[in-house]
């Protein structure tokens, strides 16, 4: 049989909040995030009823405490979807909730079910990443990786090591750029319609957040310079140019091209293909370029063909490799990240995946002239993510 066409019908998000005490979700479980997620996504969407959902998939990196009992089953019961909807959980990381909408639409393409939801969620504030990890002391005494792989500003430094003539000035140029874009995409009001309000308990009683924590509309290159270099004496990464440590939850829904016709249903991205590739565990953030090559290559595409890219930036010496390699104008090409990036949002690791597709799914809505869109980024340990999508 050939594989059916998979289609994104929606996507919604919670907001990203900050990991940590300060953060709006710092008394909110990670399952809730997701069901309050999945819940709205069928609100959204009555045509799709409960009892067409037979999957759903939820990648999380610490699948322990409220993230752990695979989370796909537990956040499906909990949203109120039958017993007859299956789920699972996946970890790759910063990619999983990617890994989680590419493995559901894989079960769709094959005829293992019609409709589905896949997210990713991460409580960073509650669930630290590799906390309670305990890695085989193997990789060290046997080298088979460098310490540096273990943390991720110092896989960015040595990115800069690999390529020197990227500056920090350029690093900071770069993020100025991804505030400001953000910002301006608040101000037209594209990034609150993406995000479903959830009532949360804080410290200071209860509120709404509807809206994320993590970005700095003012950010200023005088005020990056003044920014210590933590990874590094005299290095280049700094919080200013870096993603931050948040929280949050997103997903998309998915379903058969058959199914989307049949209920009426406008599917507005197609999945053509993915990839997925590893590198050194110690320059991480060079993942997205073989993925990249590998995905154009399985789908007989050329960057030229690709009209806009969500790429995420773990950290902006990342982002402009990604971008000098692929031949995009620095700092700021009008195909990639036109409403910001991770530096603004922040990076709630397995949330982000699912939330480039958001991003490129409501773009698509916007502009009918695009016709093939891309969502990457890296992965943690050495690995990179790519899928590509047609207008459906």
């Amino acid at each position: 049989m050939r594989p059916r066409d998979v289609v994104v019908v929606d996507g919604v998000r919670t907001a990203f909040g900050r990991a940590g005490e300060k953060g709006c979700f710092w008394l909110t479980r990670a399952d809730d995030m997701a069901v309050r997620v999945i819940r709205e996504l069928m609100r959204r969407n009555p045509e799709v009823s409960p009892e067409m959902v037979e999957e759903n998939v939820w990648g999380a990196t610490t699948q322990i405490g409220d993230q752990g009992m695979t989370l796909g089953r537990t956040s499906a019961l909990l949203a109120g979807l039958p017993e007859s909807c299956s789920g699972f959980s996946v970890d790759r990381m910063c990619a999983g909730g990617l890994t989680a909408v590419t493995t559901a639409a894989s079960e769709i393409a094959m005829g293992a079910c019609d409709v589905a939801i896949a997210g990713g969620v991460e409580h960073m504030g509650r669930h630290p990443m590799g906390s309670q990890a305990d890695p085989n002391p193997r990789f060290m005494t046997e080298k088979l990786v460098s310490e540096d792989a273990l943390v991720m500003g110092k896989t960015a430094e040595n990115l800069h090591d690999l390529f020197p003539e990227i500056t920090k000035e350029m690093a900071d140029e770069y993020a100025v750029h991804a505030q400001a874009k953000t910002a301006k995409a608040y101000a037209e009001g594209k990034i609150q319609k993406m995000i479903v309000p959830m009532t949360v308990y804080t410290k200071e009683g209860w509120i709404v957040a509807d809206r994320d924590q993590q970005p700095r509309p003012e950010t200023t290159m005088e005020g990056l310079a003044t920014l210590k270099t933590p990874f590094r004496v005299q290095g280049k990464v700094t919080p200013g140019n870096s993603s931050g440590l948040n929280d949050g939850a997103s997903a998309v829904l998915l379903m058969s091209a058959e199914k989307a016709a049949e209920l009426g249903v406008k599917g507005g991205l197609k999945l053509t293909g993915y990839a997925y590739a590893g590198v050194r565990p110690e320059i991480m953030g060079y993942g997205p370029i073989p993925a990249t090559k590998k995905a154009l290559k399985n789908t007989g595409l050329s960057m030229e063909d690709i009209g806009l890219i969500e790429l995420n930036e773990a950290f902006a010496v990342q982002a402009i490799i990604f971008m000098k390699e692929f031949g995009l104008k620095f700092p700021d090409d009008e195909r990639l990240n036109p409403l910001g990036g991770a530096i603004a949002f922040g990076h709630p690791l397995a949330a982000s995946g699912p939330r480039l597709v958001i991003h490129l799914l409501n773009q698509f809505a916007e502009r009918p002239e695009l016709r093939y869109g891309m969502t990457t980024m890296c992965v943690g340990l050495g690995q990179g993510a790519t899928a590509i999508w047609e207008r459906a």
